[in-house]
């Protein structure tokens, strides 16, 4: 099991742009600077009147699929 944290901020336009099917994917940085590649729907439940703000922990399983996306702060 891989863990990784990471700041994300995203306005409430590029969370609109995920409903307008512009947007399938993110790109965030975790703290060790890997670059993750994550599906938006992931951070839907996370996504406030202002966007989306917040510190993540990313749980991958051993080959790299997704097990969970929690907000810590």
């Amino acid at each position: 099991m891989h863990r990784y944290f990471f700041n994300a901020m995203l306005s409430a336009e590029q969370c609109y742009g995920y409903y307008r099917g512009d947007i399938r994917n993110i790109i965030v940085t975790a703290d060790d600077g890997m670059r993750i590649q994550l599906n938006f729907r992931h951070f839907q439940r996370f996504i406030e009147s202002n966007g989306i703000k917040g510190r993540f922990r990313l749980t991958l399983d051993q080959q790299g699929g997704f097990i969970s996306l929690e907000k810590i702060s």
